[in-house]
């Protein structure tokens, strides 16, 4: 968030985070002329990992507004011009005030302001685009950075434009981490790619647009390089209806893609006896809400999971594909798929090893609220190592879940059914409940018969969960 030092100041959509390019403006709560407080929320945005609310980093009156309710922007776009100066009384005849004008709009106004209207100068002062004076100021111009229209910024010279760069004047191409590594997946030179943005930032849209335009440079794959084509006319059939998809989809859309495309994907499947798990949920389920959670099958499975990627510290990694590294990771950071009426979104819970199921169930519940109530912040969803997913809930047995890219695998759980199963202590049938498991991997990383260890591992442990579900 940048502001002037005096007077009037743009209000800057902030830094919102490596991987966040841009977000949109759900509701603006201000309007020209309301007193603002610090802190005070002014917009609601809606980025592709959360919605929150845009807290003002400076009081004052609200003078402009720049967005929108429905805009796309950007960090470094202007979202207010607030002037922060104390607002003086109108008339008392202040002789003192012409001095703070001329400081406040250019320093080429003095020598027509010596005469006698200074009495008019406090007036304009706050917006000196309307009087014919600006012509005498064009030499001072440069300056204030008015390479944008005048009308829109307006930004003193305490606040020059290429502020909203930041550390990116420095660096060879104007692109985020995102950026770069989006250009990687699909083929192109990043360094060739013509910017759209402010001081020629590079956006994902200038990299597609790029690799339509020249595909020479798309992978021989095909798949990032070939459109599967127009669609046809769907109303020639019947009626029909077209639903924008909302920023969290199209996220979702975007990573899906990318992910299914760059990682070759293979999951197995297995099950496990869950019946002593379920005792154990039982009997600690009071414990857990005297603590303010509900101990589900799914926290009990953190924790068991958690020890899992202690045990097999290539499935809690990532790679990176241009130093042909594996990058192991000695935290356990694990995100939960959690089905929200905006769609799935991915909280994280961290260092699920240090933590009992009693704490993780509290955290889970409270995490998985606020991703229902859209209460959850951008940090919420940083710094996964490991993705679980639990459709059991929704009557879903096996199933094949996709990998949360950067992770390099993901475990399904699906619903638990009561069937019979031969015991050889009874010499008999008896009823058990089996729950359905779906382990994806990424094979650059794992073989099958790591896969196959790694499920195997757990659904021993489910087993006898007592060995070390309680532990910690």
């Amino acid at each position: 968030m940048t502001t002037t030092a005096s007077g009037a100041g743009v209000v800057l959509l902030p830094d919102l985070g490596e991987d966040i390019e841009e977000a949109d403006v759900l509701q603006v709560y201000v309007s020209i002329g309301d007193e603002i407080v610090l802190e005070q929320p002014i917009a609601e945005i809606e980025t592709e990992k959360a919605t929150l609310d845009l807290p003002s980093p400076v009081a004052g009156t609200v003078t402009e507004i720049h967005v929108r309710t429905g805009d796309t922007i950007r960090p470094g776009d202007p979202v207010l011009t607030v002037d922060s100066a104390p607002t003086p009384a109108p008339s008392p005849a202040p002789p003192s005030a012409p001095p703070p004008s001329p400081v406040q709009e250019t320093p080429a106004q003095p020598a027509a302001n010596s005469s006698s209207p200074p009495q008019a100068d406090p007036m304009p002062q706050a917006d000196p685009t309307p009087p014919a004076e600006p012509e005498p100021a064009a030499a001072p111009t440069p300056k204030v950075d008015r390479d944008h229209p005048a009308p829109i910024l307006r930004v003193p010279p305490a606040a020059p434009a290429p502020l909203v760069e930041g550390d990116l004047e420095s660096r060879p191409v104007f692109a985020s981490p995102s950026v770069r590594r989006f250009a990687r997946e699909i083929g192109v030179d990043i360094r060739t790619v013509p910017g759209s943005g402010p001081g020629g930032r590079i956006d994902q849209a200038d990299v597609k647009r790029h690799a339509r335009e020249t595909p020479s440079q798309a992978p021989d794959q095909g798949h990032s390089a070939r459109s599967p084509g127009p669609l046809p006319d769907f109303s020639e059939f019947g009626a029909v209806e077209r639903l924008p998809m909302s920023r969290l989809r199209r996220t979702i859309k975007r990573n899906m893609t990318v992910s299914w495309h760059e990682v070759p994907h293979v999951t197995l499947f297995h099950t496990a006896d869950v019946t002593e798990l379920e005792q154990v949920r039982r009997d600690y389920r009071d414990r857990a809400e005297e603590a303010g959670g509900r101990l589900t099958i799914t926290a009990i499975l953190l924790k068991i999971t958690a020890a899992a990627l202690l045990a097999h510290p290539h499935v809690n990694s990532s790679i990176d594909v241009e130093s042909d590294e594996l990058i192991l990771k000695k935290y356990v950071n694990v995100g939960v798929a959690v089905d929200t009426p905006r769609g799935l979104v991915v909280p994280v819970i961290r260092d699920v090893d240090k933590k009992n199921i009693v704490e993780l169930s509290v955290e889970l519940t409270d995490i998985s609220e606020r991703a229902r109530s859209g209460d959850l912040g951008l940090q919420d969803f940083r710094g996964s190592s490991f993705t679980l997913t639990n459709l059991g809930g929704m009557g879903t047995g096996h199933f094949t879940p996709i990998i949360h890219h950067p992770n390099t695998a993901i475990l399904g759980i699906g619903r638990a059914e009561r069937r019979p199963e031969w015991s050889d202590a009874l010499d008999g049938w008896e009823p058990r409940s089996i729950l359905p498991m779906s382990f994806t991997f990424d094979h650059r990383v794992m073989d099958g018969a790591d896969g196959a260890r790694f499920m195997t591992w757990i659904a021993d442990v489910i087993r006898q969960p007592l060995v070390l579900a309680l532990g910690g």
